[in-house]
């Protein structure tokens, strides 16, 4: 009676190793069956996921802009001022002489020549006469300076011409016609008391009266 209740007890616990082995293989099947067992090796070692960078190369910049040119702006100088001081003319004479010297170098020993220059003469047309009517109404003055060329006898040898604008041309016209009018009324050069041919200027001033 005692053997047998030994024996029973080995089998009960054959039984229950049996079962639970059984147990084992249908919860793993049925684990297989509904993925639990996947679920369960995701959980416990997710999947790798792999992230593929693309190298982004750098892109090729333009070349910097060149630095601005500065200019140095011109220099501007403003022009001298000039000022003119004109003497005032105080001859009162309507006909003036104007003197003209030559200087010769000297060739060893010269004696001096006493030189006086020609001009108008005593009876020399009135500058009134010749005072152009234009220039009286619009009532011009000025001096023009005439440049003639005489002969001893005190006649023109030439054509009077304007060495010097009296900035008129009308009172320019008359001065000239004047000096052609005074032709044989000049009075020539004269060297050591000698008359000689010379050239020389005169002024003739037209002033309103």
């Amino acid at each position: 009676m005692a053997a047998y209740v030994h024996d029973t007890q080995f089998m009960t616990s054959r039984g229950a190793v049996l079962v639970a082995i059984i147990a084992l293989h249908v919860f793993i099947a049925w684990a297989l069956a509904t993925g639990l067992a996947r679920r369960a090796i995701q959980v416990l070692a997710p999947p790798i996921q792999t992230q593929i960078v693309e190298e982004v190369k750098p892109k090729d910049l333009p070349p910097p802009p060149p630095p601005p040119k500065f200019e140095r702006p011109p220099v501007e100088v403003p022009p001298p001022e000039v000022t003119i001081n004109v003497p005032v003319e105080t001859n009162t004479t309507a006909i003036s002489n104007v003197t003209t010297h030559h200087v010769e170098a000297p060739k060893g020993p010269v004696t001096p020549v006493k030189r006086i220059a020609g001009g108008p003469g005593s009876n020399f047309p009135n500058t009134e006469d010749y005072y152009p009517a234009a220039s009286r109404r619009l009532e011009e003055q000025g001096t023009t300076v005439v440049h003639v060329c005489v002969g001893t006898n005190g006649r023109l040898t030439g054509d009077p011409t304007v060495e010097r604008s009296s900035g008129s041309s009308r009172l320019d016209e008359g001065a000239v016609r004047l000096a052609k009018a005074g032709s044989g009324r000049y009075r020539p050069t004269t060297e050591d008391g000698k008359p000689v041919d010379s050239c020389f200027a005169f002024g003739i001033k037209f002033q309103m009266r």
